[in-house]
């Protein structure tokens, strides 16, 4: 799928009120419980670990990261939200937050996926071979032979701010855990 550069760049800036207004309908629409909870946390966790994983391989326009899960798919940080997003929908029993979070997904980061690869064709030479043997985000099993003995950096991971996320999983999850206790219901009339 390609979409306009037009289209992209404008949605590109529309990221963070996008995920501001998808916080506000997971906390007002999500209705966990123990089971869910069991079910989505767990993928959730994944998705932030896959997202850590790639901010300590990664250095932003320095270098064509293709060590650690980027030898394995070309967009980890956008494949781990994608699953982090996934399991707290999971979690939050609603639908109506998949059907959101799916068209979220679609129409606003997929451009933005295509915009950033395109910087990366014009940034590396490297790039469009690395893209060729490399899936954009349906990771492949074996790592792609080339760029793959970088080690994971914690320097780079607090360079790329990926705390942040943690911050936001942990957010997250407290939101969940105080739903599905009822304490949102506690100061009710």
């Amino acid at each position: 799928m390609s979409f306009p550069k037009p289209y992209a760049d404008r949605v590109a800036k529309l990221r963070v009120p996008f995920g501001f207004a998808m916080a506000a309908a997971f906390v007002w629409l999500s209705a966990p419980d123990a089971t869910s909870l069991l079910a989505g946390l767990p993928v959730a966790f994944a998705g932030l670990v896959l997202r850590a994983w790639a901010a300590g391989h990664l250095e932003k326009n320095q270098d064509l990261a293709q060590s650690g899960p980027y030898a394995h798919v070309r967009n980890p940080l956008y494949l781990g939200t994608l699953t982090v997003a996934a399991g707290f929908v999971i979690a939050s029993r609603r639908w109506e937050l998949a059907a959101l979070f799916a068209a979220v997904f679609g129409l606003v980061y997929l451009p933005v996926v295509e915009l950033e690869e395109q910087h990366l064709l014009n940034l590396f030479p490297a790039f469009e071979d690395y893209a060729r043997r490399v899936p954009k985000l349906l990771p492949r099993l074996t790592p792609a032979a080339e760029g793959t003995s970088k080690r994971f950096r914690w320097s780079l991971y607090r360079h790329n701010r990926e705390y942040e996320a943690l911050g936001g999983f942990l957010i997250g999850v407290a939101v969940l855990l105080w739903k599905c206790c009822g304490l949102d219901r506690l100061h009710r009339p």
